[in-house]
Order: structure tokens, then C-alpha cells, then sequence
């Protein structure tokens, strides 16, 4: 009777502190840069996770947060029926989503657009001059668009120039959106196309050429081969962008909105800023902003879920 021999099973490789010792001491200098980056997380990211306790129990600063009473999940209830939340919560989802439909592609065109310059001095300054915007803060950004948009700025001197009425665009709730995604797209685009056009360095040149001497022009050539070249560069930004969805620029609205805009303006973020600092209800804000991010969370694992169903590409 033949006996059925078993397979052998690899043995765990013990822990070397020595080799351990070397490898560190080897790369001692790679390790010290990212120490800097290690102690941001977890001072500013990791340790004020404890102060989501906070959402949970009825917050008195005298008290403390071990000594302030627990109440359960009494503020996110309350959240959930407060007559302003579907309005906050609207802003805020269709803000993001305008963003995802107008802003995300924006960068991808524009990275196609560089790749398609044959003169590289000419390449050079215009990806130059389109990363400049970036660099410019959010403050200076929101007085440029109050000047050209004022009444009497220089939009609606072009407008009264060509017999159109001047619009109060900063008064108007309708308008508010355009101009948000609008500066957004403009401040950055140039800067967004960077991870595109490094993607774009990674594309196979020997493709372009076999596809030269088939005959195939330079839109056939974007289409079949360097879309899809960067198709998983462009999903795995999709998915972030989507995770992101339940946040926006928190300063850039805070410095544009006002009381007449607040039908379109007002979203979670500002909410939370008017309800948490100004009334100094921190317990229910920090309910609102751990909604706010398990939301998020849900729609990026979402997002990760069907990409990975659809494709290969995904976060995880």
C-alpha cells in the first residue's frame, strides 16, 4: 500500500535582532526623514482620535471628557431629525459630485494636452505657469474672486460692455456653485495633472511607434493606447476622490458664502463650524463630523468594492 507522503511545510524564518540592527543602521538615513512625517500622523492625526469619545457623551470643558457624562447616541439622533441636516447634507454631496463631474477630468485633459507638445521649451512654461495658481493661498484666492466678481469688477464691466445687465454673483445662491467649482478647476488643474503626466512618462514609446507605422493618427493612439495606459492611475484617483465626497473646501466657502447664499453654500463643514466653535455645542459637533466621516468611509469601500469587481485596479 503506497503511503501518501505529505507536503512539506516551509518553516518560519526566525526574527535576527542582528540582521534587523544592520538593515536599520544601513538605511539609518532614509528612516530619519520619515520619523518627521511619522510624528505628524500620530500627534495630529492618531492622537485626537480619542477625542471622538466626545460625540458620545455630554461634553463640559470643567468636567473633562473622562468625567463628562455619557449620553449614548443621543447627538447623532438629534442631528438626523434637525430640519437643517437634508439641506447641509444636499450641499455638501451635490458640491462633491459637481466636483467629481467637472474638476476630475480636468487634469487628465490637460495632462493629455502636454503630452501631445512636441516643443519642449514651449511645454515647460506652460506647465509652469499652470502649476502657479496652486501656490497661491485659499484667502488671496477668495479676495480675487470677490474683485472679479463685484459689481463693479471686471466681469460685469465686460457684461455692461456687451448690454448685459450687472449680476450680483456673490449675492445670488444660484451662482455660487459655478463659481466654486469654476476658481477650483482654475487653481488645480495645473497641479492635479502631475501624477497623470508621470503616468504618462511610464507609457511604453515602443507602443507609439508600432501603433506610427500602422497608420494610426494621434487620436487613435490617445484612445487605444494611452488611456488605457493610464486607466489604472486614473481609478485608483477616482476612488479618492469619491472617498472624499462628504468633505470640501472648508476655508475657501467659509471666506465666500454669506447669509443670502446659504441655500446652496451652507454645507456640513460650515455647519459644524457655526453649531461646534461659534455655539460651543462640542459634542454635537463632533457627532456631525464623525457622520460626516463614516459616510465617507462607506462611500470609498463602496467605490474600492466595484472597481475591484470591474477591474484589477483597487486600493485594497
Amino acid at each position: 500500500m503506497n503511503r501518501v507522503k505529505k507536503a512539506a511545510v516551509p518553516r518560519r524564518k526566525r526574527f535576527n535582532p542582528g540582521y534587523f540592527r544592520k538593515r536599520v543602521m544601513e538605511c539609518r538615513y532614509l528612516y530619519a526623514m520619515f520619523l518627521l512625517p511619522l510624528a505628524f500622523y500620530i500627534i495630529f492625526c492618531y492622537v485626537p482620535m480619542y477625542g471622538v469619545t466626545i460625540a458620545f457623551k455630554k461634553y463640559d470643558i470643567m468636567k473633562g471628557i473622562l468625567g463628562s457624562p455619557w449620553v449614548g447616541t443621543r447627538y447623532f439622533k438629534e442631528f438626523l431629525t434637525d430640519p437643517y441636516f437634508w439641506k447641509v447634507f444636499k450641499n455638501t454631496l451635490l458640491l462633491n459630485i459637481y466636483n467629481i463631474i467637472f474638476s476630475f477630468p480636468a487634469p487628465i485633459i490637460l495632462a493629455l494636452l502636454f503630452n501631445e507638445l512636441k516643443n519642449e521649451k514651449f511645454k515647460k512654461f506652460t506647465q509652469s505657469v499652470s502649476y502657479l495658481p496652486h501656490f497661491i493661498s485659499t484667502v488671496i484666492i477668495c479676495g480675487m474672486i470677490t474683485n472679479f466678481f463685484a459689481t463693479d469688477g471686471p466681469v460685469n464691466n465686460l457684461l455692461a460692455m456687451l448690454g448685459i445687465e450687472r449680476i450680483q454673483f456673490l449675492m445670488k445662491a444660484e451662482w455660487f456653485r459655478p463659481i466654486y467649482i469654476g476658481s477650483g478647476i482654475w487653481q488645480g488643474i495645473g497641479w492635479g495633472s502631475i501624477i497623470y503626466l508621470a503616468a504618462l512618462a511610464g507609457v511604453d514609446t515602443q507602443l507609439y511607434e508600432a501603433a506610427l507605422i500602422d497608420g494610426a493618427g494621434r487620436w487613435k493612439m490617445m484612445t487605444h493606447i494611452t488611456l488605457p495606459s493610464i486607466l489604472p492611475t486614473i481609478t485608483i484617483m477616482l476612488i479618492l476622490s469619491i472617498g472624499n465626497i462628504m468633505s470640501v473646501g472648508f476655508e475657501k466657502i467659509l471666506l465666500l458664502y454669506n447669509g443670502s447664499t446659504y441655500e446652496t453654500a451652507d454645507v456640513i463643514a460650515t455647519y459644524v463650524y457655526r453649531r461646534g466653535l461659534l455655539g460651543s455645542d462640542f459634542s454635537y459637533a463632533t457627532a456631525v463630523g464623525l457622520f460626516q466621516s463614516v459616510v465617507g468611509l462607506i462611500f470609498i469601500s463602496g467605490a474600492n468594492f466595484i472597481s475591484k469587481k470591474l477591474s484589477e485596479t483597487s486600493l485594497w
